[in-house]
């Protein structure tokens, strides 16, 4: 016995060398940002980022042998398992619930804010599988991830616009050439079975830290929030997982008085009661409000830039941090609209189940010329009639505006639409898109339970690029892409009722006939003699 215990020892101390030397340098860091909005709404995004330092993507050339172990402290391993099987270089999924309101809310902090789930990769090629078959596995691997139908990002909805999404971090040079694949679910919404598997991620789950605040009965009572998972690969220091959540809340339901106060424990219904022992550095940003008084409590660890910064670990607990506003907020007559360059507002006119007018109008806030990429992704269920294509700037048909035009036809029940074109804005302009489309007919077979309901499609992205003939101070933000709102669409719906008629009619017959025949079958005639009483 003590002679096994003996040859045990030295291989537990070199399995544990093994681990310590094939182990990378892990941090993370959390970070909480709350801005107060111009129409009395309060925007909050938590960002957890954990960085695998030294790390790399696997090569897609050696998907075909067995992977090198990896041993993870901090870094999710659930993920990092399903990065590694099918050799994603970059990735990002979001899964939002509302419509996003640039005009009044600005940009958000993280871009991908479209309607449902959204889910795109950089993957290498050059692997033993094909990047389309990895691409599956991946979608359906983070389905079983996060609890969503991701699995239903088949090929029916999947594209591959390069142009629009940009790798966000480096992509590794292995001589093989990256693809992109993307797929849009807009009827896709985030719930609360998809934020369980979103806290396992985190190393203090939602025990400790800023994830203590996310509580679920008032994040989903938000008036906007969505949550997102991105993967990049940094050349300088490795591979960074971003998990995000923002909502957007309105503090104004809660107040009887109209104020426009806010703290923790209005906006979460929680309060920081204990730091998360794992992170290396856990803040809480605050935009302070411009123009007008306000009291912040408590005192912040600094201010910068207009900011005030929280170092949590240095507080006393709980963390109850708020602002207060000494008179009761006024809804402004009329909202600033120079937060972004770009306003968009997409529509489907017509009321035909067979044909409609797609319309994309684009106002330029803009003293300059901007030049930005239109792109739509539509199923096969709608297809463009690209001959129509007409750009009107006040009313009038203008030639220049769109050019650069690559349009992928869609092929039923087998690949969706790509439209991708690059638009001149003139400045201080609206311009509007229109083009016919026609609607597909479908098979009875493939309508979904809710047939009346119509059918959703994904918002058009727009994203401006430059600023052309600039001669004043006019500068453009680089914050890339901005969404319009989904669409739904009307297609030819059989009536579903006729057949239930049909069942319960030839379910009655049959109950008929079957009893009647069934009752005579079974049942005994037997002849009754009646005695006749003769004194009657």
């Amino acid at each position: 016995m003590l002679a096994g215990k003996r040859v045990l020892w030295p291989l537990t101390l070199l399995n544990l060398c093994l681990t310590i030397l094939g182990s990378y340098t892990e941090r993370f860091d959390e970070k909480l940002t709350i801005k107060s909005l111009q129409d009395g709404k309060v925007a909050s995004i938590f960002t957890f980022t954990t960085l695998l330092e030294g790390a790399t993507p696997r090569n897609p050339r050696a998907l075909g042998s067995d992977d090198e172990s990896q041993h993870y402290n901090v870094f999710p391993l659930a993920l990092g398992q399903i990065l590694r099987e099918y050799g994603v270089s970059e990735l990002h999924l979001t899964l939002n619930a509302g419509n996003w309101n640039y005009d009044r809310w600005g940009y958000p902090e993280e871009k991908g804010v479209g309607t449902g789930a959204e889910l795109w990769a950089w993957m290498g090629d050059g692997a033993v599988t094909t990047i389309d078959q990895r691409w599956k596995g991946l979608r359906n691997a983070m389905a079983g991830l996060f609890c969503a139908s991701l699995g239903t990002l088949d090929e029916l909805r999947t594209t591959s616009p390069s142009e629009t999404f940009t790798p966000e971090g480096s992509l590794p040079t292995w001589d093989v050439p990256h693809r992109i694949r993307h797929a849009s679910l807009p009827s896709e919404n985030v719930c609360t079975e998809n934020l369980t598997p979103f806290l396992k991620l985190l190393p203090c789950k939602s025990l400790s830290g800023i994830a203590s605040l996310l509580n679920p009965h008032r994040l989903f009572d938000a008036d906007w929030h969505g949550m997102g998972v991105h993967v990049l690969w940094r050349q300088d220091k490795g591979v960074e997982v971003r998990l995000t959540f923002q909502t957007v809340s309105d503090p104004l339901r809660y107040s009887l008085n109209k104020m426009q106060d806010w703290s923790l424990q209005t906006l979460f219904d929680r309060t920081i009661c204990q730091a998360c022992p794992v992170a290396q550095t856990s803040q809480v940003l605050v935009d302070l409000p411009k123009g007008t008084p306000y009291s912040i409590k408590p005192e912040p660890s600094s201010t910068e830039r207009n900011i005030a910064i929280f170092q949590t670990k240095t507080f006393n607990m709980p963390l109850n941090i708020g602002i207060s506003w000494p008179w009761a907020y006024q809804y402004p007559l009329q909202y600033k609209a120079d937060l972004i360059p770009l306003s968009v507002k997409r529509t489907l006119r017509g009321t035909s189940q067979a044909w409609g007018r797609l319309s994309i109008t684009i106002t330029n806030h803009l003293s300059a010329t901007v030049e930005a990429v239109y792109l739509e992704t539509m199923p096969w269920l709608l297809q463009f009639y690209l001959h129509t294509l007409e750009a009107r700037v006040d009313g009038v048909v203008k030639d220049g505006i769109i050019s650069n035009i690559s349009y992928i036809p869609p092929v039923s029940h087998s690949r969706p639409t790509t439209f991708h074109a690059v638009l001149t804005l003139p400045p201080k302009e609206t311009v509007q898109i229109t083009m016919d489309v026609t609607k597909a007919f479908l098979r009875y077979t493939e309508h979904p339970p809710d047939a009346q309901r119509g059918w959703d499609l994904p918002p058009a992205i727009i994203t401006p690029l430059r600023l052309l003939n600039n001669n004043d101070s006019s500068t453009l933000p680089l914050d890339g892409r901005i969404y319009t709102s989904a669409l739904l669409v009307d297609l030819a719906t059989p009536d579903f009722s006729m057949p239930y008629n049909v069942i319960i009619f030839t379910c009655s017959l049959i109950a008929f006939i079957f009893g009647s025949i069934f009752n005579l079958l079974t049942r005994k005639f037997v002849v009754v003699r009646l005695d006749v009483d003769k004194s009657l």
